[in-house]
């Protein structure tokens, strides 16, 4: 697993970068959806599409663009709001960002680049598929699948700015169920012995029930504690054991 004393892999790039495509059907409907939403709510094609370039954030890009108004944010209550909702639905990262920390070395520089293009889709594809490229996890294949839908959403997002109500509503569409599949298919192969079982179903449960009192993000950073803390337990039990 390379990150650091080697030049960049550009194969490795092309690698991550295809092993993305089959979820670009989840992507682009959705970020049309905050395109459309985005340019109803007042900002223009230009401010549209550099939202997308900077922040690059599903969820967070509807939260903003949802308290836009023609002026801007209604008052700093109201931004100070934005920044704080910004930061709960993506504190997950902070896990993502320590898993990969440990599989995949990378200078700061590098860590910084990669940090602000991950997102939940590029992470779970690396993981699983990451280690089984030719090359092992490398920062070209990483680069590639984070860029990979760094390309699409930017692209559905200026087709929604321009195009906005000419196109179809994803809902209608039934695209929403792309993404939790795709997770599930990456989950399935990693369900190896009890101990991954039990602690996958533990999580689900919790994330279903905590899901019904916080937001996503929350959630996902509570379970992926506690299912590592679950985890561990049960393992450190089972060795002491043995």
């Amino acid at each position: 697993m390379t990150g650091q004393g080697r030049g960049f892999d550009w194969a490795a790039f092309g690698r991550g970068f295809r092993v993305m495509v089959p979820l670009w059907a989840g992507v682009v409907p959705f970020a049309v959806a905050y395109a459309v939403t985005a340019r109803t709510n007042g900002l223009s094609v230009w401010e549209t599409c550099l939202m997308s370039v900077t922040v690059f954030a599903g969820a967070s890009q509807f939260a903003a663009a949802g308290q836009f108004v023609a002026g801007g944010v209604a008052g700093v209550a109201s931004a100070l709001a934005l920044v704080g909702t910004t930061f709960v639905l993506n504190a997950r990262h902070v896990l993502y960002g320590l898993s990969l920390s440990r599989q995949l070395p990378l200078s700061r520089l590098q860590r910084a680049v990669a940090a602000q293009f991950l997102t939940d889709e590029a992470y779970g594809m690396v993981l699983v598929a990451g280690p089984r490229d030719p090359g092992g996890l490398s920062l070209g294949f990483l680069l590639g699948a984070e860029l990979s839908l760094f390309a699409a959403w930017n692209a559905a997002t200026l087709l929604g700015a321009l195009a906005g109500a000419a196109l179809p509503d994803p809902d209608a569409l039934g695209v929403g169920v792309i993404f939790p599949l795709a997770f599930l298919g990456l989950l399935v192969p990693l369900l190896l012995g009890r101990v991954a079982v039990l602690v996958a179903l533990a999580s689900g449960l919790g994330a279903w029930g905590l899901g019904q009192l916080l937001p996503g993000g929350l959630v996902v950073l509570l379970v992926g504690v506690g299912g590592a803390l679950l985890g561990a337990l049960i393992s450190t039990r089972a060795g002491g054991r043995a």
